[in-house]
């Protein structure tokens, strides 16, 4: 089985505000996806074609849900102050304060002052694509993988995927088939079946708590 792979691409993604438990979800699901749409016969290795398609399902669970990086308790309580202290100084000035007349009036140095003003990482979407801790590297995960697998290897991950499938009402497999097979968003799957797309995101956390089970039987 390469559930292993799912929890080891996931793992590259930990510490950016998702829960690990939450990347793993959505990384087992896009396995099922990948092996579903594979062309056993075709000479490739079966992990070339679905490491990407697992990383894309991992960066696209981050898009749907907009996750931002929460700032530290201090700064938020930090800038509450100098905004505030901002408001009298400019009602006192007739103009925007400068960095360093907001340090005077805040009791904080020039450097505080600057990273409340502005703190890249409390107000930009997380980059995806960074890397990991902040590390310079031009590898990417998939590239360090081994990629030896044949198509009568997986038989046995295959079969066993499509029994978990089998076990999905109709409605939970089409959801499956819209995500992972032809790749529609929560929100347009939402659309499609009526209902928002929070309660997309539910069913799939449900399905996927199932096949998990089923899976690591």
């Amino acid at each position: 089985m390469n559930l292993g792979v799912c929890d080891a691409l996931a793992n590259r993604y930990v510490h950016r505000g998702v829960e690990r438990d939450d990347l793993v979800q959505m990384a087992r699901l896009a396995l099922i996806g990948a092996v579903q749409r594979f062309r056993f016969e075709a000479e490739r290795p079966f992990l070339s074609f679905a490491v990407p398609t697992i990383t894309g399902e991992i960066k696209r669970y981050f898009r749907d849900h907009s996750w931002m990086v929460r700032p530290p308790r201090s700064l938020q309580e930090r800038r509450s102050k100098l905004t505030e202290a901002r408001r009298v100084l400019e009602q006192e000035l007739g103009r925007p304060p400068r960095i360093e007349e907001l340090a005077e009036a805040s009791h904080h140095s020039r450097a505080e002052v600057a990273e409340c003003l502005y703190d890249p990482a409390s107000q930009r979407p997380l980059s995806i694509d960074a890397p990991l801790d902040g590390r310079d590297s031009e590898a990417t995960f998939g590239e360090t993988l081994p990629m030896d697998d044949s198509a009568i290897e997986l038989l046995p991950e295959r079969l066993a995927l499509q029994q978990a499938l089998d076990g999905l009402t109709p409605r939970e497999r089409d959801v499956v088939q819209w995500r992972f097979v032809e790749g529609n968003s929560q929100s347009e799957i939402g659309k499609r079946m009526g209902v928002s797309q929070m309660q997309i995101s539910r069913m799939l956390r449900a399905i996927v708590t199932r096949l998990k089970v089923e899976l690591e039987m």
